[in-house]
């Protein structure tokens, strides 16, 4: 099986994206991973810091692992991290991806802590992921309102280069308009940002908050080279409604492999199409 890095720097050549899935069950992560294996396609699967303490560091590992010891291209990624302490027990935990997220920190504090969690990470052979610019809100959620986005958070070109350059990132994630979790606005990225920051960076970039965006702006994106993208509200989103309405039709039922059983493949299914979107499909 080829590894993590073999996988973005094929999807970055033919222009595709690594998909990247949140969970926080078991049978979120078995849907995720059984729709790509079906499609044909790798997946990074990746919890976050209250994910990681709800699922645990050490059994999200062994979960992962299992799966890839049946020959499924599947890696683990810690997703926003956002102390140096933490990513450093995450790869020591044996995640395959840190995401260190020093995004809302001063240029400079960021510079300094992605690059001590890439010296760290390297000694294991462990992808890290660093942010530049940030993503203006922090829960994955949807939000009644419409979400402004201030001029300051975008990422700026030049600061990437050096943070790049500096840091010796595997993996780059700026801020080009898009939020974490859904609005009562349609995000609009900046495209020709996507296309500046794919330009001037030799490394493979992540676009974080893909859920709300539109098929269109996602394509374009991909196609200027950014070959890594996160989804999370969409799935979590498609996982509650559907056990909500499944406990509310089943109320006499009590063994959870029943009425987790509908809710496991409507996440599935949002699987298989953001893998067919991202052209991550039949690239195994």
């Amino acid at each position: 099986m080829e590894t993590l890095k073999d996988y973005f720097t094929k999807a970055q050549k033919e222009k595709w994206a690594v998909p990247h899935f949140n969970f926080s069950t078991l049978e979120q992560l078995n849907a995720i991973v059984e729709a790509a294996h079906s499609v044909k396609g790798p997946v990074l699967v990746g919890t976050s810091e209250n994910e990681s303490k709800f699922v645990g560091m050490q059994q999200a590992v062994a979960l992962v692992k299992s799966y890839r010891e049946q020959g499924i291209a599947v890696f683990l990624n810690a997703d926003h991290f956002r102390s140096v302490e933490l990513a450093k027990e995450a790869i020591d935990a044996g995640y395959d991806s840190v995401n260190i997220d020093l995004s809302k920190e001063s240029f400079e504090k960021n510079l300094v802590g992605t690059k001590e969690v890439v010296k760290y990470a390297k000694k294991k052979k462990v992808q890290v992921e660093g942010e530049l610019g940030y993503l203006v809100t922090d829960s994955s959620k949807i939000y009644s309102e419409e979400v402004a986005i201030p001029e300051e958070s975008y990422t700026k070109v030049p600061e990437a280069v050096r943070f790049v350059k500096e840091t010796g990132v595997d993996r780059f994630s700026p801020a080009i308009g898009t939020i974490h979790g859904i609005a009562a606005n349609t995000p609009r990225l900046r495209l020709n940002l996507a296309e500046q920051l794919a330009e001037a960076l030799n490394v493979s970039l992540v676009l974080h908050g893909g859920s709300g965006v539109s098929d269109d702006d996602m394509k374009r994106v991909i196609a200027s080279g950014f070959n890594n993208i996160h989804i999370s509200t969409e799935l979590r989103i498609a996982y509650g409604e559907k056990l909500r309405s499944t406990l509310k039709n089943m109320p006499e039922e009590v063994a959870p492999y029943k009425y987790l059983k509908a809710p496991r493949e409507a996440v599935g299914d949002l699987v298989r199409d953001k893998m067919k979107l991202f052209s991550a499909s039949n690239v195994l």
